[in-house]
C-alpha cells in the first residue's frame, strides 16, 4: 500500500454532468445484498496486518472494479449500453491495493452489438474508461510495472487495462498493436467460446483442437508488442498449446485448481506446470463455487504446493454488486441453465467485492502464518517480476 492514500473524492464522469451529458443510474452500497466478513485477528496479528498492508506492493491479477446497477433486471443492460462503467474509486482507496488488473465490461460489452466482443465496442469501452482515469488524480493508468511502483510511492492505484479474450482481434494481427497503443497491456486468448486463435474452455464438449495458425502468430505477436498473455478460459490444449510457444512468461490471471475439488471447473495440474515452467503467474479466483475464503485459500494452498510459492498471486475477479444475481441475468440473456455448484451461496464469504476480499487476503495470510518473504511474493513481486519479463 505504501504511502497513505491520496484519493482526492473524485467520482467517475464528474468532469462532466450526470443527467445531462449521460443517463445515471442507481448504484449499490458497498456492502448491499451480503453480511460483511473480516477475519478476525489478535491484536499482534491485527498490527502485523497493518504492517504488511504498508510495505508490500500489493497488486490483484484480475477484477472488474466497478460498479454495477442495484437493480439488475430492470438496469443492467441500458447500464451496459451508456457504456459509462463507473470506477469504484473511493472503495478501492479502502483496500491496500497498489495495482489492480481491469477487464473492464469484457463479452457484456454489448454497447452497439447484442452479444459483446465486437471491435467497436471493446473500443468504446477501453477509451471510455481511458477518459474517466485521465481525469481522477488518486488513479494513473499503468503503462508498465514501474507505474505499480510509482502509485505504491505516491498513494496512488494504477490501473491496469486488460481484456479476458482476443476475439475481437478477428483475424487481424495488427490490432494487437492498436490495443497496445490504446493502453491495453494484458489480454486472454479466448474467454470460453473458441474464436480465430484458439479453443475456449467452453469448447472441450466438443474437439479441443488447441491454438490454430493464426493463434500462434497472435501468441508471437503479443511477444513482440510487450502485451501480457492470459490463458484463463481456454481449453486445456491450448493453454499447454500457448505455453510451449510463448517465448515470455505466460499467466493465468484468475485460476482454480481442478485437484483442489471443483471439477472441470478447474485448470489440471498440467496445465498449471505448464504456465509455471514459463515463469509465469497463477491468480487465484474467487467463485460462487465456493463458500467462504478458506475454501479459496485450499486452492491458494494447493497450487503453491505444486508449483511453488514464486508462481502464485491472487485475481479473485469481483466487483462492486450483487455477482450472483448477475450471474442469473446473464444466465437467463444466454438462455443456459447455471450449474447447482455456481448458486449454493448467494455471495461468497469474506470476497464478495474487492474491498472486502483484499482487507481479507491479507489478514488470512498473517493469520496463518506465513512469512514475510512469502508474503511478499505472493501480494506482489511474483506479478511485478514476470510482468517486467513479458512487458
Amino acid at each position: 500500500m505504501g504511502a497513505h492514500k491520496q484519493y482526492d473524492g473524485y467520482e467517475s464522469y464528474d468532469y462532466l454532468t450526470a443527467g445531462e451529458d449521460y443517463r445515471e443510474f442507481a448504484l449499490p452500497e458497498r456492502h448491499s445484498g451480503f453480511e460483511p466478513y473480516e477475519i478476525p485477528l489478535t491484536d499482534d496479528e491485527e498490527e502485523r496486518a497493518q504492517q504488511v498492508a504498508a510495505e508490500n506492493y500489493v497488486v490483484s491479477f484480475h477484477e472488474h472494479p466497478f460498479y454495477f446497477p442495484d437493480d439488475l433486471d430492470e438496469d443492467l443492460w441500458d447500464y451496459i449500453r451508456e457504456g459509462r462503467a463507473v470506477t469504484a474509486y473511493e472503495a478501492l482507496a479502502d483496500t491496500a491495493l497498489d495495482g489492480v488488473f481491469d477487464m473492464h465490461f469484457d463479452g457484456l460489452a454489448s454497447i452497439h452489438s447484442q452479444h459483446g466482443w465486437k471491435w467497436d465496442d471493446i473500443v468504446h469501452d477501453v477509451s471510455m474508461r481511458a477518459c474517466d482515469i485521465a481525469h481522477s488524480e488518486y488513479a494513473i493508468r499503468c503503462d508498465g510495472a514501474d507505474d505499480i511502483r510509482r502509485a505504491y510511492d505516491e498513494g496512488k492505484l494504477a490501473i491496469v487495462p486488460a481484456l479476458e479474450s482476443a476475439a475481437m482481434i478477428e483475424n487481424e494481427l495488427d490490432r494487437i498493436e492498436q490495443l497496445y497503443g490504446m493502453g491495453v497491456r494484458s489480454m486472454g486468448i479466448t474467454y470460453t467460446a473458441s474464436n480465430a486463435l484458439g479453443t475456449g474452455e467452453g469448447g472441450i464438449h466438443e474437439r479441443d483442437g488447441g491454438l490454430t495458425a493464426f493463434g500462434a502468430a497472435a501468441v508471437k505477436r503479443m511477444n513482440k508488442v510487450g502485451m501480457a498473455i492470459s490463458t484463463s478460459h481456454s481449453s486445456p490444449q491450448t493453454t499447454l498449446d500457448v505455453c510451449e510457444v510463448s517465448e515470455k512468461p505466460v499467466f493465468d490471471t484468475h485460476a482454480l485448481a481442478r485437484g483442489a475439488g471443483v471439477g472441470k471447473r478447474g485448470a489440471s495440474d498440467e496445465e498449471l506446470e505448464a504456465i509455471a515452467d514459463t515463469g509465469g503467474v497463477i491468480g487465484i479466483l474467487s467463485s460462487t463455487h465456493l463458500p467462504d475464503i478458506e475454501t479459496y485459500m485450499d486452492h491458494f494452498e494447493y497450487i503453491v504446493d505444486l508449483v511453488g510459492i514464486d508462481h502464485v498471486a491472487f485475481g479473485p475477479d469481483v466487483l462492486y454488486g450483487d455477482h450472483t444475481g448477475l450471474l442469473e441475468v446473464l444466465a437467463d440473456f444466454h438462455g443456459i441453465e447455471l450449474p447447482e455448484t455456481t448458486l449454493q451461496s448467494p455471495y461468497v464469504k469474506g470476497l464478495e467485492n474487492p474491498t472486502e476480499a483484499w482487507n481479507n487476503i491479507i489478514r488470512w495470510l498473517v493469520k496463518n502464518e506465513y512469512t514475510d518473504e512469502e508474503i511478499e511474493k505472493v501480494l506482489g513481486e511474483n506479478v511485478l517480476r514476470a510482468l517486467e519479463e513479458a512487458w
